[in-house]
């Protein structure tokens, strides 16, 4: 087994670009199983003993994990979701976490997978004419936007409409546009895999619950990490308001007219509420309620340069807005406590990542924008150093040989810091 990640960094004398080399070094991570047939979106009153240990042992772990070093802040204490997690979005590292495993039914957080998924497959301007068949299948009691049959809509109203009102309706469409929802939930499960978000079964691509259709807090902030690569979900994610083209009527003279209407994001941390405020720094991601699940929460925020993501999962307490007040306070002790908690664990970066070594001195491409799978969080190092110290960057002798090999062969280049540019717009669109 490769040692620690601490003791690695302890044994090394290098200059500040050797260290950041050491830093995009994936980590080893133990999967559980994938769910199986007997998983369900039911799950027991407590979680399992023991969860899948992708990211880090701690995480596996039932029960509230945090390490508070000198001055650290403690959690708040008015907690009551099943599964929570507090990570910092760019280096990845999990401040905190308490049942981060824990197999649960998503509800809408799960859409952040679909727009992740499908978001590069066709350019906004798009057109597609509905069709009944688009919309068959929308489970009764979903949330719409208000797509109409016969009606033509782009694909950039369609994304508004799966962001803003997480509306399954335009969820279906965009499934029917990608070959159907059979077809988009295994792409969406093959995504998943890719991610490492191996507690996540897709049995419905709008979130709906449905039997055996799980994720978890850890799944569901991988899936934000992820979709915040690419432009077109910031900017989706961050949009408070918009127009959205409305049905096709005749006047008595027949003439005709499409007049839009305006949809609100139902993130409350991003539009506001009577009772929540809009949070500072916040920038998306995306809600979700339904019976079974009920709310969950991923949301993204900026503060002093730190970038933190905060999941929550079914809060017990039943209050309005309980998923967004629990999510503010962790935002609160997150911004508080980074610099001073010791990580608990990290958010892998996608299989891929690891695939993707390219020889000492070579370029990579991986714009944050990436449309291909992996093509995010794959990002080169200027002036990287080779095996050998070439470049005048030596590396101390208390390195291991394997660790030579590693850097040799180019894994540095993984990187796991994914900067977000241009991450906080809070966005009225026309």
């Amino acid at each position: 087994m490769p040692a620690p990640k601490k003791a690695v960094r302890r044994s090394l004398t290098v200059t500040s670009a050797a260290l950041t080399a050491l830093a995009l070094l994936p980590p080893a991570a133990l999967a559980s199983p994938s769910p199986s047939a007997s998983s369900s979106a039911s799950p027991s009153a407590t979680p399992p003993a023991s969860m899948s240990t992708v990211g880090g042992a701690r995480l596996g772990k039932p029960g509230t994990q945090v390490d508070l070093a000198g001055g650290a802040p403690v959690l708040p204490k008015d907690l009551t979701a099943r599964s929570w997690i507090v990570a910092d979005a760019e280096s990845g590292d999990v401040l905190a976490a308490h049942n981060a495993h824990w197999r649960l039914a998503p509800a809408s957080t799960l859409k952040m997978l679909f727009a992740d998924t499908l978001l590069p497959k066709w350019p906004k301007t798009t057109k597609h004419k509905v069709v009944p068949s688009d919309l068959a299948g929308v489970g009764a009691g979903s949330s719409m936007v208000g797509i109409k049959e016969d009606e033509t809509y782009t694909v950039h109203d369609l994304w508004l409409g799966v962001f803003l009102r997480s509306g399954n309706d335009a969820v279906h469409v965009l499934s029917a546009m990608n070959g159907g929802v059979d077809q988009t939930v295994e792409d969406m499960n093959e995504h998943a895999e890719e991610l490492q978000a191996l507690d996540t079964t897709v049995v419905s691509p709008d979130g709906y619950d449905a039997p055996k259709q799980v994720s978890s807090a850890y799944d569901l902030t991988l899936f934000a990490r992820s979709g915040l690569q690419k432009k077109d979900f910031r900017e989706y994610a961050s949009t408070v308001s918009a127009k959205f083209p409305g049905e096709t009527k005749k006047d008595k003279k027949g003439k005709t007219s499409r007049k839009p209407f305006e949809i609100q994001n139902t993130n409350r941390l991003l539009a506001g509420d009577s009772d929540v405020g809009v949070y500072p720094g916040i920038a998306g991601v995306k809600n979700g309620y339904t019976t079974n699940a009920g709310y969950t929460f991923t949301g993204v925020a900026e503060q002093g340069g730190k970038v933190l993501l905060v999941t929550v999962m079914n809060p017990a307490k039943d209050e309005h807005n309980e998923v967004y007040k629990e999510t503010s306070r962790l935002f609160d002790w997150g911004f508080k406590a980074a610099g001073k908690v010791e990580p608990v664990g990290e958010l892998v970066p996608p299989k891929s990542a690891a695939q993707e070594s390219p020889q000492p001195g070579s370029s990579t491409s991986g714009e944050a924008g990436g449309t291909g799978k992996g093509a995010a969080g794959t990002q080169p190092v200027a002036g990287a150093p080779t095996g050998n110290g070439a470049g005048g960057i030596g590396v101390a002798a208390g390195i291991t040989a394997g660790l030579l090999v590693l850097l040799a062969g180019g894994a540095f280049l993984i990187n796991r810091k994914w900067p977000l540019p241009d991450l906080v717009r809070r966005r009225t669109r026309p």
